[in-house]
């Protein structure tokens, strides 16, 4: 099993009934993986602060969301982070590609890097780095912590855990 079959199997396996995502290279393989699962319903989203309105819309009417997409884009979502996600305790999977780490080949990307981490912390919400395939092991706990506990997760992806830009 692929590593971005392991994250749609440990997504099926919790439940996660509707997946909205925004184009990214690094995320394809999970991203088509979504696609082939009768189980989930995709819909692809123009930016992640819309996706997460299509995720909290999902949730008020009893499914279980998740969002797909790159770092690049947590400025332009704090304020549904902390409006909607936060403020009415919705859990949300946020499967995140970190981009701008050594070796990324576009320098922009660099830039949203240094203040991601920084920005999630600030904003209290429990974020897990995966390096290594093996770290996706720890996916499903983290998919059942968030769903517990009612709050927004990030987890974020790098270039070694996609095996390169």
């Amino acid at each position: 099993m692929s590593v971005s079959e392991k994250i749609v199997s440990d997504f099926v396996a919790n439940d996660i009934e509707f997946v909205t995502t925004v184009p990214c290279k690094q995320l394809a393989g999970v991203i088509d993986a979504i696609d082939s699962n009768d189980s989930i319903y995709h819909i692809p989203s123009n930016k992640e602060d819309e996706g997460m309105g299509l995720c909290a819309g999902a949730w008020m009417g009893g499914k279980r969301p998740a969002i797909i997409m790159q770092n690049t884009a947590i400025g332009v979502t704090i304020n549904t982070l902390v409006t909607l996600t936060q403020y009415y305790r919705m859990p949300l999977p946020m499967l995140i590609s970190y981009r701008g780490e050594l070796g990324e080949p576009v320098a922009c990307q660099v830039e949203m890097a240094v203040h991601t981490k920084a920005l999630l912390a600030q904003l209290n919400i429990p974020t897990y780095h995966f390096h290594e395939e093996k770290d996706a092991d720890e996916l499903d706990t983290i998919l059942k912590h968030t769903f517990m506990c009612n709050k927004p997760v990030a987890i974020l992806t790098d270039a070694s855990f996609w095996k390169g830009y």
